[in-house]
């Protein structure tokens, strides 16, 4: 079974993608950003970005019937090495159950309000 989640957000109608995709019990989860997608705001703090990118997560995972207690793999976009350090109790508050493996990338993001994005992959436990 193969389907489709939305947040409807304008990023994911503007680069056609979609915010997560199920595919049986695997669950992958596109680079989630803080931006508050009912308000096109975002907080220029990069821990609240986080935060806010974590929720956003969170809610995509639900639609999907998971959580991130399911979560298998992380990866985290940083714009500048720094705002790893700050962000860490943010991580321990989201993932201390899961811990998934993850990877960290400094790079750049696509808007310049963008700190940090986020990319999940899950697995629904059976």
């Amino acid at each position: 079974m193969r389907r489709l989640i939305s947040s409807g957000s304008a990023f994911e109608e503007q680069g056609s993608y979609s915010r997560a995709l199920v595919d049986g019990d695997w669950i992958f989860v596109a680079g989630t950003t803080g931006f508050d997608y009912a308000t096109g705001a975002i907080d220029a703090d990069p821990a609240k970005q986080l935060r806010k990118a974590f929720e956003n997560v969170q809610h995509a995972l639900a639609q999907a019937g998971s959580s991130l207690e399911d979560a298998v793999r992380i990866t985290y976009y940083w714009t500048d090495a720094a705002f790893w350090e700050p962000c860490t109790p943010v991580m321990r508050e989201f993932l201390a159950k899961a811990r998934p493996p993850s990877t960290d990338i400094v790079c750049g993001l696509v808007d310049p309000r963008m700190k940090v994005e986020i990319e999940v992959t899950a697995r629904r436990r059976g």
